[in-house]
């Protein structure tokens, strides 16, 4: 509440002018040069240029960008070129400004980063505007990664203040972020941008989840601690013997990551084990080499607890592609539970949770300690990233697929003949390590030895695997390989390669319908190609030559007499594809019928029982039942689909068309009976196949539709498929069946 008697204008003025204050402040406390004029300048533009607009909660609109940029200081630790843009990012789109105007201002880094952060106008966009504004944002990244780093200052803002935005806004904004920029800033390791990103996404699509995680994490916070302090008590006179500077933190784990490991799982919160771990960060002694005080800490811990072998992780010897470096190992705590230790320097703990603006840093400082170049990984990653920019797809939904391929992949180490290490997605196949190589490689491979054994293309590599490519001149990429393949390189390739090879058969088809035509007599003109082409019932002219010198469809021996036979049939087809397929709706049914598509974005559509299959439908690919969490895609054309929140394929929708998110609520479903799969497992017993019916059919009077049951070695496990009506109903069977003797799990099948 303001002061009475103050203008809201000088108020306003009042909170812009602090915040900005508290930029400089940080800025000036940075190791960053000096440049204060350009950074005051731009904030003066901005000023001017956000006059008067507010936000959706009526904050003045400049304290955006000013908290961008506060980011991009204080958070990612970058300089006044990224500061500026920051400031700047939306004076272009939203006030009207030329990029002309930026560029003679303040120079032209910081005027193409600005162009960059700059939306796509709806009227320019090939399709998705969401996908094509990606797009040109990575085309500006592969110049400059500032652009990228300062998108995803904006992204954690406008995250940070979703909660006042419709429902529908809310599904898409998260569905943008846990689809791209999410995985992007776990690419670009900036792992505390990362893990926001993700909880707030998750508080925003599944605001119970994420409430009760948190007061569960609130209410075992103090056994959390007595059980950290008994840990590392007898580890700080050891360490302290050793002679370095050390300090050890607990790290607890994101509610993403525990919701995640709940959903996979399909356990509760209290049966979620490893919630946090232990961190030690060093600062190395200069006569000793950085990685030997990691191994020599490591002695430490396992001399005074038990190790778990297969949960030893060296990323100091080899980062991950991101950068990161840490020795991970599991030991067993004084308490009987699992507890992994990560041993970090204080340069590797930088870059961990700063990624690439530290990496930069140190690069440039030289430290000492950088012994090998740990950003290597990440370039390459870059230099893909120029790679499928300068051969993208045409269709930018798919080159937005592309580009997400490996952003979040694990990832495998195999080698070459000669020892030379490479870094692929996990799941890469022979064909991907060809690819990652060189594109020759790749396109001319017929297979591969692993380890000295022959394979073909398409064999998975597993870390370790030493691989051969084996090439032919006469191979040419194929429309299978692209499954072969995960990585973002090699589907890149192979799908420009099928392109120019799609591109030189249509040519040549082209000469083949030419000289057909011309050997009947005739000349190839506009009209005729196109009753040929619409004779065999192609709407393209080039998918009609492609077909033609694939041996796919045969020409006729005269044409003259093909086209007076199929002249009628012809031109009825054309008119009913390419004249009727087109027209607009005139009898006022069809006009009805358009307008019910039309959604208040503002509202919850309530889904009413009696609506499905006429208003909307429930999509395949989740099976969402009422009572679970859901949201509607209204397409083009067709009726509204209801997916489930969490679903794989509507998180790729929210990304790609979040103009047709509708926020959606159901109704009361008591009439119509939907089927719902059970999964059960146990230990086998007479009878209990006996118990788990009557359950079911007698005592809660639900429909069975199916059910298989397997036994081995004395246990079973099996699927129920039910009829019901919501999710309190399927809810309500778990609950009975969790009592059945002998029963050990059930749970919903997804």
């Amino acid at each position: 509440m303001k002061p009475a008697g103050i203008n809201p204008h000088q108020h306003e003025e009042e909170i812009a002018q602090q915040a900005y204050n508290n930029l400089v402040k940080t800025y000036g406390q940075s190791n960053h040069r000096g440049k204060f004029d350009i950074i005051d300048n731009a904030y003066k533009l901005a000023c001017q240029a956000h006059k008067g607009v507010k936000r959706e909660d009526g904050q003045p609109y400049i304290t955006h960008p000013l908290a961008v940029a506060q980011i991009v200081c204080e958070e990612i630790g970058l300089g006044s070129t990224s500061i500026c843009a920051a400031l700047l990012h939306d004076v272009v789109e939203d006030a009207g400004y030329k990029i002309e105007h930026i560029e003679k201002t303040f120079g032209p880094k910081i005027a193409s980063i600005v162009e960059g952060l700059t939306k796509i106008p709806d009227e320019f966009s090939t399709g998705s505007v969401q996908a094509d504004t990606m797009r040109k944002l990575l085309l500006t990244m592969a110049s400059d990664i500032r652009v990228i780093l300062v998108k995803l200052a904006d992204r954690l803002h406008n995250m940070r203040t979703l909660g006042i935005c419709s429902p529908a806004k809310k599904y898409k904004i998260s569905g943008e972020t846990m689809f791209l920029y999410a995985p992007l800033a776990h690419r670009l390791g900036l792992n505390t941008i990362k893990s926001e990103l993700e909880d707030l996404a998750l508080k925003y699509e599944h605001p119970n989840d994420y409430e009760h995680i948190e007061q569960k994490l609130e209410a075992t916070a103090k056994n959390r601690e007595e059980i950290y302090e008994k840990f590392v008590e007898p580890l700080y006179p050891k360490l302290n013997r050793m002679g370095i500077e050390y300090k050890i933190q607990e790290r607890v784990k994101s509610i993403r990551s525990i919701w995640d490991k709940m959903q996979a799982k399909k356990v509760g919160f209290e049966d979620i084990y490893d919630i946090f771990a232990v961190r030690i960060i060093f600062k190395p002694r200069p006569d000793t080499e950085v990685k030997k005080q990691c191994w020599d800490i490591y002695s430490i811990i396992t001399d005074l607890y038990k190790f778990k072998p297969d949960r030893i992780r060296d990323f100091v010897s080899q980062p991950k592609a991101n950068g990161y470096q840490a020795l991970h190992i599991t030991v067993m705590g004084p308490d009987g539970q699992w507890i992994e230790v990560q041993i970090r320097s204080e340069q590797m703990d930088d870059i961990a949770e700063k990624g690439l603006a530290a990496h930069w840093k140190y690069k440039q400082h030289k430290e000492p300690e950088n012994t090998q170049d740990e950003p290597a990984e990440l370039d390459r990653w870059l230099a893909t990233i120029q790679d499928i920019l300068e051969n993208p797809n045409p269709n930018s939904l798919d080159f937005l697929d592309t580009i997400k391929l490996n952003l979040y992949a694990s990832e495998i180490f195999a080698f070459t003949p000669k020892g030379e290490i490479r870094t692929l997605p996990q799941g890469a196949s022979a064909l991907d390590f060809a690819y990652e190589i060189h594109s020759n490689l790749g396109n001319k491979c017929i297979g591969a030895k692993v380890n000295h054994q022959l394979v073909p293309l398409s064999h998975k590599l597993n870390s370790g695997d030493q691989v051969e490519i084996l090439t032919s001149r006469s191979q040419t990429p194929q429309p299978e390989w692209i499954g072969f393949v995960v990585s973002a390189k090699a589907k890149t390739k192979i799908e420009l390669s099928l392109r120019k090879l799609k591109k030189k058969k249509i040519t040549e088809g082209e000469h083949t319908v030419d000289k057909f035509i011309r050997d009947g007599g005739m000349e190839p003109t506009q009209q005729i190609l196109d009753k040929i082409t619409f004779m065999f019932d192609f709407r393209r002219k080039e998918d009609f030559y492609y077909a033609v010198a694939a041996k796919q469809i045969n020409l006729p021996l005269n044409p003259q007499k093909i086209l007076k036979e199929k002249q009628g049939y012809s031109f009825f087809r054309y008119v009913k594809k390419f004249i009727g397929m087109n027209a607009k709706p005139e009898n006022k049914s069809t006009v009805a019928t358009t307008e019910e598509t039309k959604y208040d974005r503002k509202k919850p559509c309530i889904l009413e029982e009696e609506n499905i299959m006429k208003k909307y439908i429930l999509a395949e690919c989740c099976k969402p039942i009422p009572g679970d969490e859901v949201f509607g895609y209204a397409p083009k054309e067709g009726k509204l689909e209801i997916h489930k929140i969490s679903c794989e394929k509507a998180l790729k929708l929210k990304s790609h068309d979040g103009r047709n998110i509708i926020s959606c609520r159901w109704a009361g479903h008591r009439s119509l009976s939907l089927p719902c799969k059970i999964e059960i497992k146990g230990i086998d017993r007479t009878g209990v196949l006996t118990d788990i019916s009557k359950i079911i059919n007698y005592d809660l009077s639900v429909n069975v539709r199916r059910l298989v049951i397997d036994t081995n070695d004395g246990m079973f496990s099996g699927t129920v498929e039910v009829s019901i009506h919501d999710v309190d109903d399927i809810n309500n069977v778990i609950t009975r069946l969790e009592k059945v003797k002998g029963v050990n799990s059930v749970k919903r099948a997804e």
